[in-house]
């Protein structure tokens, strides 16, 4: 019994701290992010918290729900809008982006450091997907402005980048442990499964909980329970099934967030604080899982790693994806730099951990220190970068004066008709 007293405690205790650090990191412009590992890592073994924590699985059980309180919570906000403005660009981001970018950092870190290719690959794959949290608190909390199209297609990619991001690294995991079992065939079959069914599952789950939302009447308050039950049934019907969850799951909220019903203000308002909490507790549980003292060997490099995903890998990927959509190259340049890695990654890697690969526990710490530069790097500069760029955001359409009716009196003063600026 005490023993639960005391983790009931030290959790509170985290989750105040972590809170207190957000609010005061956004405002002296540091990426809330680092607030919340940093937190994370002084309470555990190397700091003065000395909180031993090295269960992977629990780390990937608490990972995964945080994901799906992260994500739904993405496709809640992301608003009609937004999909119509950059929805395609998205799309091949997510997809043809993330492939270019772990195949150009897999193919750096095998002529860098003789790593093999299944190892190297496994390491872009880890490091491609920008982390949905991290993109949300740097356009909205720093309030940069730039053209809507390309804070849209910041958003839907992080929203969407997950799935082929799982695909890599489950098939390069796969791979690495039964070379024997996986083929071309395979890894076709398996990309198939993962977008095919987390689409099919994701729109499904979507409208069905739209339907139960506006035929059921009960209390509002009782929506937001309705919506976590299904989000969760959505990530865990799908990875049973084979298929994606995460995109699942954010799909599924897209569809609820983007339809009129009863439930649309308590469920928005309810996700919106449990996915700050999910962030938290996602990266607390990251902070205290990293060892401190084994980092020292891995940090030259991580840094290498940080500098090629940022200016070789991130860049080819996003020019090869949007510059046939006819966007500027000053616009690509932004959504390049402001891609910024989160828990996503990390997350990626306790998967080959789980999985016995020999290279997992270095391959964490790798990519743990590539989203600290990410975060600490793009994140700083994001801002001075869109200035840099001459980016602003949307003008507003000059006001159209209607035309008066014949007969009516052309007088703007008068005229009731004329529009108002």
């Amino acid at each position: 019994m005490e023993t639960a007293h005391e983790i009931i405690l030290v959790a509170g205790v985290l989750c105040l701290l972590a809170t207190s650090a957000g609010l005061v990191s956004a405002r002296t412009g540091t990426p809330v992010l680092l607030a919340f590992i940093g937190i994370g890592m002084l309470a555990g073994e190397d700091g003065p918290g000395g909180i031993q924590f090295d269960d992977v699985r629990a780390a990937y059980l608490v990972g995964s729900l945080a994901l799906v309180a992260i994500l739904f919570q993405g496709g809640l906000s992301t608003e009609r809008d937004m999909i119509k403005r950059a929805l395609w660009p998205a799309v091949a981001l997510a997809t043809a982006g993330v492939a270019i970018s772990a195949g150009v950092v897999g193919a750096a870190v095998v002529l860098l450091f003789g790593v093999s290719w299944p190892e190297a690959l496994l390491l872009g794959a880890a490091t491609a997907p920008t982390d949905a949290a991290a993109v949300s608190v740097l356009l909205r909390v720093s309030r940069i402005g730039v053209p809507s199209r390309v804070s849209a297609a910041l958003e839907v990619e992080s929203g969407l980048n997950d799935p082929m991001s799982v695909f890599l690294t489950v098939g390069l995991v796969a791979f690495l442990t039964a070379p024997e079992g996986m083929d071309a065939g395979h890894a076709a079959l398996l990309f198939g499964e993962e977008m095919g069914g987390g689409a099919v599952i994701g729109l499904a789950s979507g409208y069905a909980l739209l339907r139960l939302f506006r035929w059921l009447d009960v209390e509002r308050s009782v929506f937001p329970v309705f919506a976590v039950g299904g989000a969760l049934a959505t990530f865990g019907a799908a990875q049973v099934l084979g298929a994606s969850g995460f995109l699942a799951v954010y799909l599924a909220g897209m569809i609820v967030g983007n339809a009129e019903h009863p439930a649309s203000q308590p469920i928005t308002r309810f996700f919106g604080a449990l996915g700050w909490l999910a962030q938290i507790a996602l990266f607390l549980m990251l902070g205290l899982l990293v060892t401190p003292h084994r980092l020292p060997p891995v940090i030259a490099p991580a840094l290498a790693v940080s500098v090629v995903l940022i200016l070789v890998a991130r860049p080819v990927g996003v020019m090869a994806c949007l510059l046939p959509f006819r966007w500027t190259i000053r616009e690509a340049a932004f959504v390049a730099w402001a891609g910024l890695r989160g828990a996503v990654p990390i997350f990626l890697t306790t998967i080959p951990l789980l999985a016995g690969v020999k290279a997992g526990r270095a391959l964490f710490d790798v990519v743990f220190v590539a989203v600290i530069v990410s975060v600490a790097v793009q994140g700083w500069t994001a801002a001075s970068a869109a200035r840099l760029l001459g980016l602003e955001g949307d003008l507003p359409e000059p006001p159209q004066p209607a035309l008066p009716a014949a007969g009516a009196n052309p007088d703007p003063l008068t005229d009731t008709t004329a529009t108002r600026s």
